[in-house]
């Protein structure tokens, strides 16, 4: 996907993302934030992850809307002091954050997607989805927000700008995985920044024998 390929209003986002990666953000309370999508979301779900990755055998991997993430430096893991990397027992990790001019794209056993199709205008969300299933060799990994975000966008709006219930998302990655029948999916939809539904792992051909 290329930028040129978003919607005109799915555009003007990634603009609007590249603005608050650069000078922060204002939020809903009024409060000013200097560094923007820093936070590593994929760390409080790391116990559960870790069994999937050894369960699928994932060595190489793409963060799809990295933000700020650091794969490599330590202290992901605050029991053992590992990085990220380490901790998932990777070889490669690359990313992919438009808003910071990042792009490594490129295929890999697994993608993670944190904390990114809440920020997708409504319309590019399909053909997001579908690239993130074209690199998965192996597994996806979504992290999906449907609540309100805290942050607030250079125009006023909220900057979770497709907030929708965990079915519609599940409905959204049942009629795509079709397209990608190898791949398995792991959907977390969370509710509230402290709560989440995770459905079981499934892919599109389970239970289909000819």
């Amino acid at each position: 996907m290329t930028e040129t390929m978003l919607s005109e209003k799915g555009r003007q986002l990634i603009e609007m993302y590249k603005h608050m990666a650069a000078n922060g953000y204002d939020r809903v309370d009024g409060s000013h934030v200097e560094v923007a999508y820093n936070s590593f979301e994929i760390r409080k779900f790391r116990t559960k992850l870790r069994p999937l990755f050894a369960e699928h055998g994932i060595e190489t991997l793409l963060d799809y809307g990295s933000g700020g993430a650091d794969w490599e430096g330590a202290g992901f893991d605050t029991d053992t002091g590992l990085s990220a990397k380490a901790y998932f027992d990777l070889t490669d990790v690359m990313r992919y954050e438009p808003a910071r001019d990042i792009d490594e794209r490129r295929p890999a056993d697994c993608v993670v997607n944190f904390d990114v199709l809440e920020h997708v205008f409504i319309s590019d969300i399909p053909m997001v989805t579908r690239e993130l299933f074209s690199y998965a060799g192996k597994l996806i990994i979504v992290n999906v927000a449907g609540y309100e975000a805290a942050a607030k966008l250079p125009n006023g709006k909220n900057a979770h700008v497709t907030v929708r219930p965990p079915m519609w998302w599940k409905g959204l990655f049942d009629c795509i995985s079709i397209e990608f029948p190898d791949v398995s999916i792991c959907l977390i939809c969370s509710t509230s920044p402290e709560k989440a539904t995770m459905f079981p792992i499934w892919r599109a051909d389970d239970g289909f024998e000819v």
